[in-house]
């Protein structure tokens, strides 16, 4: 009866440190919420907003879409959507891209005033400034310092200048027989 009693008291203790675990973990999570995600968000949704209600996301998407029937011109929007100043700005809900990616796949590539051999570079044309608005959330959520956060957020953002063209490039090679006729 003892060992019994013995093997109750310890498998409860295993189920209560289990429990303890857990709900430390569940309010570490919120917290991560409250302190980093929340005010992320609510960035985002001032950004996007802003986006939308002035149309800039239209403005340039009409001044890029020219660009798109050419590698070069795609090499240059991709330049453009990963620039520093802009990718931060260019990046929340991926309105510009949105915008960009209706213009080149609906009305260039479906009408036949670009052809489809494109249409892969493209979309890592109009997505180079993917990530950039969530690196210094990304480096919130791992704690990392703040001289890490200011030398961190600049690194990336240079860095998908340069990985930008690279990847449309590559796109644009590995795009060759995924298309029949072109």
């Amino acid at each position: 009866m003892h060992t019994i009693n013995t093997w109750l008291m310890q498998f409860g203790r295993a189920v209560g440190g289990i429990v303890g675990v857990l709900y430390q973990a569940g309010r570490d999570s919120v917290d991560q919420v409250i302190v980093n995600i929340l005010p992320f968000m609510a960035f985002i949704a001032l950004i996007i907003g802003i986006i939308v209600k002035t149309g800039i996301g239209k403005i340039i998407a009409a001044a890029v879409a020219p660009l798109a029937g050419s590698l070069i011109g795609l090499i240059i929007i991709s330049f453009i959507a990963a620039l520093p100043i802009l990718s931060p700005l260019l990046g929340p809900g991926a309105v510009v891209a949105q915008v960009v990616g209706t213009i080149l796949g609906t009305t260039l590539i479906a009408s036949g005033k670009i052809s489809a051999r494109y249409a892969l570079p493209a979309l890592f044309a109009i997505d180079a400034q993917v990530g950039c608005d969530f690196i210094p959330v990304g480096l919130a959520l791992g704690e990392a310092e703040q001289q890490t956060v200011e030398i961190g957020v600049p690194a990336v953002l240079y860095s998908r200048v340069i990985t930008g063209p690279i990847a449309v490039i590559l796109a644009y090679l590995a795009s060759f027989g995924l298309y029949p006729g072109y």
